[in-house]
């Protein structure tokens, strides 16, 4: 009996009316761990009529997910076979998506159902996301159950989740049962109704199991005790079979525990079922929950454990059709090391081939946890495959240990090629981590082993790195020779890999010396990446696109490759460059004045711990110029991390926008200006081309107004323009372009309308220690009568709060929680938190609660 779950069941009916009317939606049902998510869902769909399909998979508790499990579980109850459709696309996931999307959409109206969504793997993930921003359009309604408790899986889901439009998906939550529910229920089965919500707190599952206990005398302790009490009630034979049973996370199949127990089975898991313990699904059986399954197992003792898993995975063994991922699991659960040994590298490359990056990477650790007695070769392979996993989803530090392990073995083993190409993945592990020094070093030694050795793929990548971290220091010379040598010997050992990534370089150099041929180079190298399906390579085609778009202020070209390629390293589990992207996106919403917007998503990197220094730069740029502006206090921390990156290698990408954010800095008073000259100069010294000065030489002007620009060509248009004195044709071109700050910057070396108009500018993007110097600069030069605070458009705004932050304040005054601010601005918490410091600080308050007053008293809300 269902008990206090009629609005949620209306809100499910009313969103199956509009998937059933063409507009589908995903719908989470969240709760803590037995509050009834999944009694809920089968409720729902226990009441839908005829002409709705209905299909149904769960999420398991693997100690490593296997990956798409939810995947096939829907294919079989559609009768489709994914398996071949993997085969068949070369394992590209986008199109196994898109047919299965068009598979479900076939059936008519919909219903998909995905519990336990909290142990989902990565791949499974990116379906969800998948469907997610393509189900408004279609007669499905998705149904996902998943936990609101803090684990990593939790975490991976809310992000995961976040990433679907805010108007494509629906979050219900499932509470705990009130008091009175409890009593009610409690007065039916004439039970002690006080006793069981203290117990419980109003956990659906817990109050169950308590009122299904036999009670003699007192209450159980526990629900553990209380399943193991009636556990004990079963015949020798059946309690064998619920133990059986336990150690499959999630269901057992019927045919599996037949091979398991033989031909008593049938009659002893009926004896389960009778007495409430198991559910009878007809193919298969199933603990009623998680928990209950969890107070079986960890009964056991560890050899029953052992002797139940390696049962079990006999029994599995002789069918082909069960995933590797389950195998292993058993096995491991078992301590069957020849078998973890044998498999668990097979199901690592299995996760790998779907883009379950961070799957495969646990893969690999646990065939290294038992790697001590398998040859060296293999052990290096096993070390070689976790580093580029590892490398894929961030955890570089974790991937250049292994990568350094595998260079050892191969050095021990004499396998040149094979040391080489450690050494190269070293160079780029190194980059990665912000160590150019020992990218270069690593990088060296790997060209000079290699090409000691007839020439080769290893060759060939190891040029290409060697032209890529030149093309990353604005070495062009060397990245072109380089690139030539990888390119050639790419194309004659018919290596497209290795060729794009090659090609990649040239272009990106070649936006200096040839724009239209290095955008040609980039196109052809993101085409052959996306056609062959090299994923890594295509994210940075995607990164390098967008960048030589940023750096040639083509605003409009660089956001649709950000989109796309964003969308791309969602889509295939690459955090790295996915992140690195984001900072990118994050410096052109400050340019187009979407500073808010900036913010957020540069804290989305930034407050990550997992995220590499390298990948943190771009984010660091737009928060030190956000802050900057704004005026925060907190602005150096972040210069004092961009700063390191200038201690371990001087790299001009990462120096001009460094010296240009100290020159600005200079410029408002507030930071050295000696010091902001020096590290223009010394960009200047290192830049290849005077295109690449464009932007520092507008600041160093700013700073010395009456100092010579220079040769000005190539550089972007607006800055050569304003350069030359030509102020009014390049305001006019920064507002065409939509940079309210560069305009207002323009302006301010016009006439005194001009200036006012500036002035206008940097007051309504919240620019106040930009705005009050500026004001400092109009009252040197003579003009008078400047408004001394916020315009009219900001003016109610007296304490200098930005739009955002004055809907974050709007609604601390009403009560809501920071949780429920992220939710109602479809922001993450820890944004919020930052809000919420600002609004304190500016309202100068140390509570939410004298927030709210002040901004009562003031007339702020």
């Amino acid at each position: 009996m269902l008990l206090e779950r009629q609005t949620q069941l209306q809100q499910m009916n009313a969103l199956l009316a509009d998937a059933t009317g063409g507009r589908g939606r995903v719908v989470v049902l969240s709760g803590e761990a037995g509050a009834g998510k999944t009694a809920l869902a089968e409720a729902f769909a226990s009441r839908l009529g005829e002409g709705l399909t209905v299909l149904r998979s769960a999420c398991e508790d693997l100690s490593i997910p296997d990956p798409l499990g939810p995947l096939y579980d829907l294919a079989r109850e559609a009768q489709w076979e994914p398996p071949r459709a993997i085969d068949d696309r070369q394992v590209q996931r986008l199109p196994l998506f898109s047919e299965a999307l068009d598979v479900f959409e076939a059936k008519g109206p919909c219903l998909l159902v995905i519990e336990d969504l909290h142990w989902a793997d990565d791949a499974t993930l990116d379906f969800v996301r998948f469907l997610g921003r393509r189900i408004a359009n279609t007669h499905i309604l998705l149904l996902i159950t998943a936990r609101t408790d803090r684990s990593e899986g939790q975490m991976r889901v809310r992000r995961a989740l976040g990433e679907i439009p805010a108007g494509n998906i629906q979050r219900i939550e499932v509470p705990l049962l009130s008091e009175s529910a409890v009593l009610s229920l409690a007065a039916a089965a004439e039970r002690d109704g006080n006793a069981i919500y203290r117990a419980t707190a109003g956990n659906a599952f817990f109050v169950t199991e308590l009122l299904a206990a036999v009670v003699d005398g007192a209450l159980p302790a526990s629900v553990r005790n209380a399943v193991l009490a009636r556990a004990e009630r079963l015949s020798p034979g059946a309690r064998s079979m619920l133990d059986a049973v336990s150690v499959f996370p999630r269901r057992a199949d019927a045919w599996a525990l037949s091979g398991l127990c033989g031909i008593a089975a049938a009659g002893q898991l009926a004896e389960c079922v009778a007495h409430g313990l198991l559910e009878d699904f007809g193919d298969g059986y199933a603990f009623r929950h998680e928990i209950a399954r969890t107070a079986i197992e960890m009964a056991l003792t560890p050899s029953k454990r052992r002797e139940y898993n390696e049962r079990a995975l006999a029994a599995l063994r002789d069918n082909p059709q069960v995933a590797t991922a389950r195998l292993v699991h058993h096995a491991v659960e078992a301590q069957n090391l020849d078998v973890v040994r044998e498999l668990a590298p097979v199901a690592a490359r299995e996760a790998s081939r779907v883009g379950a990056h961070r799957d495969a990477a646990g893969y690999y650790e646990v065939a290294l946890r038992y790697a001590d007695t398998l040859p060296i070769d293999k052990q290096a392979e096993l070390y070689e495959g976790h580093a580029f996993e590892c490398h894929l989803i961030g955890r570089v530090d974790t991937a250049m240990e292994a990568q350094g392990r595998a260079r050892q073995l191969r050095q021990t083993l004499g396998d040149r090629l094979k040391e080489g190409d450690s050494l190269r993945c070293l160079s780029r592990f190194a980059y990665l981590l912000g160590d150019r020094e020992s990218a270069d070093r690593f990088g060296s030694q790997a060209m000079e082993l290699l090409e000691t050795a007839p020439d080769s793929p290893e060759l060939a990548m190891a040029y290409s790195n060697l032209s890529q971290l030149a093309m990353l220091a604005e070495r062009l010379d060397e990245t072109l020779r380089f690139g030539g040598k990888a390119v050639e010997l790419a194309e004659r050992l018919n290596r497209p890999d290795i060729l794009c990534h090659a090609l990649n370089n040239v272009g990106a150099a070649g936006q200096w010396l040839n724009f239209a041929k290095g955008r040609r180079d980039l196109a052809r190298s993101l085409g052959i990446a996306l056609s062959g399906n090299f994923q890594e390579h295509a994210a940075r085609a995607f990164t390098n696109c967008a960048c030589v778009e940023m750096n040639r202020l083509n605003f409009d070209e660089a956001a649709a490759f950000l989109d796309r390629g964003i969308g791309y390293c969602v889509e295939n589990d690459l955090a790295t460059w996915r992140d690195y992207m984001r900072g990118v996106q994050a410096q052109l919403l400050l340019r187009l004045g979407h500073w808010d917007d900036a913010a957020a998503m540069a804290h989305e990197v930034v407050d990550d711990e997992a995220t590499t220094p390298l990948v943190r730069y771009p984010s660091l740029v737009a928060l030190a110029r956000l802050r900057i502006r704004r005026g925060d206090p907190s602005a150096e921390p972040v210069l004092d991390e961009m700063r390191l990156f200038l201690d371990k290698g001087m790299e001009l990408q990462r120096l001009v926008p460094f010296a240009s954010v100290m020159a600005e800095l200079a410029w408002l008073g507030e930071g050295n200006r000696e010091e902001a000259l020096r590290l223009i100069a010394l960009a200047e010294s290192l830049a290849p081309t005077r295109a690449v000065f464009g932007e520092l030489a507008v600041w160093r002007q700013l700073l010395l107004p009456e100092s010579d620009p220079g040769d000005t060509d190539g550089m972007a248009v607006p800055h050569r323009l304003q350069l030359l004195g030509d102020w009014r044709a390049a305001a006019a071109l920064w507002a065409k372009m939509g940079a309210p700050f560069e305009r207002a910057l323009a302006l301010l070396k016009g006439d005194e309308a001009a200036r006012r108009e500036a002035l206008d500018g940097f007051e309504a993007l919240g620019a106040r220690p930009v705005a009050l110097h500026v004001r400092g600069l109009m009252r040197q030069s003579g003009l008078i009568h400047i408004a001394r605070g916020p315009r009219q458009a900001t003016r109610a705004n007296q304490a200098g709060l930005t739009q955002r932050q004055m809907e974050v304040l709007e609604l601390l005054e009403r009560g809501f929680s920071n949780k429920k601010i992220a939710a109602h601005l479809t922001i993450s918490p820890k944004t919020v938190d930052h809000h919420v410091s600002a609004v304190l600080e500016k309202l100068e308050v140390i509570s939410r609660g004298e927030a709210a007053a002040a901004a009562r008293a003031s007339g702020l809300v």
